[in-house]
């Protein structure tokens, strides 16, 4: 039998095909459990470095276990969380159980109670990222971004906690989604390419 440290990370792995709840009201592919806690770990990070609060290796041990539950629970979308409930607590200390990482289970559950700074922090990446991917899919021709526009607004005056993160979906809301990638073409950092 494989030890609980064995059985965590094939647990771990099985959020690849756990579907983002939220894909039903988008009717378009997002990106997955894992690619969205990616994203979470380095915008929390940043959220952190710019308020000058919180302790980061308390941020990136959140981040990683933010969703994690969901291996149990699944994903529920907000209108999923107004007819259903989920037990999240007790499914943190059931996947953390017997495992190399238990003290998870108290970051989880920090996390939940948003009683400290490092959770507002990381729940204010939660709620960025998801602006992050709707700006993604407007670039792409979506139109159902620009439907959600009032609710992620509200989400922004009403929800996030920091002003840093107010301040970061701001600047995202007139952000180029290519400019990364066009500021780093060979064009522009190889001068001579193509000659």
């Amino acid at each position: 039998m494989a030890s609980r440290d064995i059985q965590f990370l094939f647990e771990l792995g099985s959020l690849r095909n756990i579907p983002r709840a939220w894909i039903q009201h988008l009717g378009v592919p997002c990106a997955s459990n894992l690619e969205h806690t990616m994203r979470v770990i380095f915008l929390a990070l940043l959220i952190a470095r710019k308020e000058g609060k919180g302790d980061e290796n308390t941020i990136i041990k959140m981040a990683l276990a933010h969703d994690l539950p969901e291996t149990r629970t699944a994903d529920l979308a907000y209108v999923h969380k107004v007819y259903s409930q989920t037990d999240d607590m007790r499914a943190a200390r059931d996947l953390f159980a017997g495992t190399s990482f238990r003290d998870f289970e108290n970051i989880h559950s920090r996390y939940e109670k948003r009683d400290c700074v490092e959770a507002k922090i990381v729940k204010d990446a939660d709620n960025l990222d998801i602006d992050l991917e709707l700006k993604e899919l407007e670039e792409q021709g979506h139109k159902l971004p620009a439907k959600w526009k009032a609710m992620r607004k509200f989400v922004r005056d009403k929800k996030l906690y920091t002003k840093t993160a107010k301040s970061l979906w701001d600047k995202l809301q007139k952000a180029n989604v290519a400019q990364w990638h066009m500021e780093a073409n060979k064009w522009k950092k190889i001068p001579s390419a193509g000659r």
